[in-house]
């Protein structure tokens, strides 16, 4: 599998859906964000059980396709410090 995507194109939805992910869960698959990359787009799903938030990026450039959960701090923390581009 080969996924290529630019680095702002999937930290911004992922930004945006990291303030339902708590650290600290019950369960912890609340703590991962579900990421789905296909058709051109990439969208990042967080929820808490109570609030439900998804993030679609469009126009991406992004190629391949992928469906799987990542924990969601630490995803951010490793996108972050990849450089621009």
């Amino acid at each position: 599998m080969n996924i290529t995507v630019k680095r702002e194109s999937i930290l911004k939805p992922v930004l945006a859906v990291l303030g339902v992910v708590e650290r600290k869960q019950t369960m912890p698959i609340l703590s991962n964000i579900l990421i789905n990359i296909s058709n051109n787009s990439i969208s990042a799903t967080g929820t808490d059980l109570e609030v439900e938030l998804v993030a679609i990026e469009s126009h991406t450039g992004a190629t391949g396709q992928l469906e799987t959960t990542v924990p969601g701090r630490k995803f951010a923390d490793i996108l972050r410090s990849f450089p621009e581009g």
